[in-house]
């Protein structure tokens, strides 16, 4: 949708609330109950991204790092999720990552320990920003001890808000060796 030349994108989720007070919180997990499968979807996009916030040890060298490589990403034709490559979540969730690993890091540190760091990533090992949550309210989570279909995801960086999901598996194995080499690349 665009709106005054800017593109937003306008999700929906229905609520079991009369009002939403003023202490309406979206981290709580109990938000979820009794929704549906669409519902939990569209409110999870705010919670990853209220989540990923969160987790860092500091915003603003997050916000700078994170443009910086999705500057980086675009320019090098590896930023998207639907071709197979890495979506806007995925990078948000890799820099915080690094911003996790050097919390006292300026922006230009980081953005060089971010290459440092993935090009050389132990891949299939899931990359996250913190432990899983226990929360179980009936939906899927990214598990590959439980479900067999996540055992095959070749680059998983899961979602920090419950339910967890692997936000790349649409990467394939040609495009994980694309993204490695680019990320090997990046470390020059």
């Amino acid at each position: 949708m665009n709106f005054d030349g800017i593109e937003i994108d306008l999700l929906f989720a229905r609520l079991a609330l009369k009002e939403i007070p003023d202490s309406f919180d979206l981290r709580d997990d109990m938000l979820l109950k009794n929704l549906d499968q669409k519902c939990v979807r569209s409110l999870n996009g705010c919670r990853v991204t209220d989540e990923i916030l969160r987790l860092v040890p500091n915003i603003e060298n997050f916000r700078l790092t994170l443009r910086a490589i999705k500057l980086w990403a675009k320019r090098h034709g590896i930023y998207s999720n639907t071709l197979g490559y890495l979506g806007g979540v995925s990078w948000a969730m890799l820099v915080a990552r690094t911003c996790q690993l050097y919390p006292n890091a300026l922006p230009a540190t980081l953005v060089h320990k971010f290459f440092l760091v993935f090009s050389q990533w132990k891949w299939p090992q899931p990359v996250l920003l913190k432990q899983p949550d226990s929360v179980n309210l009936g939906f899927p989570v990214w598990d590959p001890r439980v479900n067999l279909a996540d055992r095959f995801h070749l680059m998983p960086i899961i979602t920090p808000a419950y339910p967890q999901q692997n936000s790349t598996f649409n990467v394939s194995a040609s495009t994980r060796t694309v993204i490695m080499e680019e990320f090997r690349l990046g470390k020059y």
